[in-house]
């Protein structure tokens, strides 16, 4: 159904990263090409000033953990991980990567952000292509 799919998980929710990856899997194209993407949110300088290793072990570990998830599950994947502030960096390698479908997980929702996740809502609303949002 889609050549390219950028699959957007969380390093602190692996159970439900396999359920976005087996469904991603599900829905690419033969020859189709599954993007995982893991953002390290920036912490901002009025609250702690981070020592660039910290980040750099942060990247490095999210890389290491979601490439051997993709092994595991044998699910061939492009595993990109990026810094910065969640949403935009997604839409940035949907972008990039000219994908043609985002899938993206949601929490249960706060008076805040009732509807959708603030990360999933703004996907939603800013992306290119197709979203696919799982719920729970």
């Amino acid at each position: 159904m889609y050549r390219r799919i950028v699959c957007a998980l969380d390093i602190g929710k692996l159970q439900k990263g396999e359920r976005l990856l087996r469904r991603a899997a599900a829905l690419a194209d033969d020859g189709g090409e599954i993007i995982v993407v893991h953002v390290v949110e920036d912490v901002p300088s009025y609250l702690a000033d981070l020592p660039q290793a910290v980040v750099t072990g942060a990247i490095k570990d999210s890389q290491e953990k979601f490439e051997s998830l993709c092994h595991r599950m044998a699910i061939p994947a492009i595993v990109d991980t990026r810094t910065g502030r969640p949403a935009t960096a997604i839409l940035a390698v949907a972008e990039e990567r000219k994908a043609d479908l985002i899938i993206v997980g949601s929490h249960i929702p706060d008076l805040s952000n009732y509807f959708l996740g603030a990360t999933a809502d703004r996907i939603v609303r800013h992306a290119k292509c197709s979203v696919l949002v799982e719920r729970g």
